[in-house]
């Protein structure tokens, strides 16, 4: 049931980090909503923005290894996405090694100084990564419509067969069954499909807060920019990782 779900979901370091994050920008957003009319509040909601994002830095310590072993035990289908993964990978492994550092700067054991330096150093890998991976999303959408088209071009010929054998009186099971395993083919390619937009939306929103970091400007600083695409990251992230 639903509670046997989110108690497996937060078993997960993932399920765990996406809760904190939606506090985070949640806090964010209450934050920048509130700070003119209840400075108290808003105050308190601004606590809640910086303990969370503190405690998803210390929570991710060793992140980085992640990208390494996904590189290191996953096959890949051809050369193209391998290359695509490792130029991906190898982003998001400087942006997660160096966001230890700056925790570290954060909570005073580094220099404060250092704590720009090093964001902008994690930001620019975390960007340079979701480029990559964007593009490795696209390119399994694009191949999983083409294969949609050709399992529905055979499920329209099965059907035809279908038809002619119940005319003709003969035995349709053969060909009931290889429809089954057609619509199967296409169930599994369209979830592979809502997977990927989530995780392009989820590129796309974290992208942003990078930028944030690696090119400040009026929009992407913004506190609803932040807070949204936060928010959107997220809960693409609460979709991806939640128990079948």
């Amino acid at each position: 049931d639903a509670l046997d779900r989110l108690v497996v979901f937060l078993a997960k370091r993932d399920g765990i980090d996406k809760l904190v994050k939606t506090f985070q920008y949640v806090g964010k957003l209450c934050h920048y909503h509130l700070q003119e009319t209840h400075p108290a509040l808003a105050n308190r909601f601004k606590k809640l923005e910086i303990a969370s994002g503190l405690s998803r830095k210390a929570f991710r310590t060793g992140r980085f290894l992640t990208g390494y072993n996904a590189l290191r035990t996953t096959t890949y289908p051809d050369r193209k996405l391998q290359i695509l993964a490792i130029l991906g990978n190898g982003g998001e492994m400087v942006y997660w090694f160096f966001d230890h550092f700056v925790w570290l700067a954060k909570v005073g054991v580094l220099d404060s100084h250092l704590a720009k330096r090093f964001c902008y150093i994690s930001a620019f890998g975390e960007a340079f990564g979701y480029i990559f991976f964007n593009t490795a999303e696209f390119i399994l959408i694009s191949r999983g419509l083409e294969a949609e088209k050709k399992c529905t071009q055979e499920l329209a010929q099965l059907l035809e067969e279908e038809k002619k054998e119940k005319v003709a009186g003969g035995v349709v099971s053969v060909v009931t069954e290889r429809m089954k395993q057609v619509k199967a083919r296409i169930a599994v390619i369209r979830l592979q499909r809502v997977m990927s937009v989530m995780a392009i939306i989820a590129n796309l929103a974290d992208f942003f807060i990078a930028l944030a970091d690696v090119e400040p400007n009026p929009f992407v600083n913004h506190a609803i920019t932040l807070g949204l695409s936060g928010l959107a990251s997220a809960w693409a992230g609460w979709y991806r990782n939640w128990p079948d």
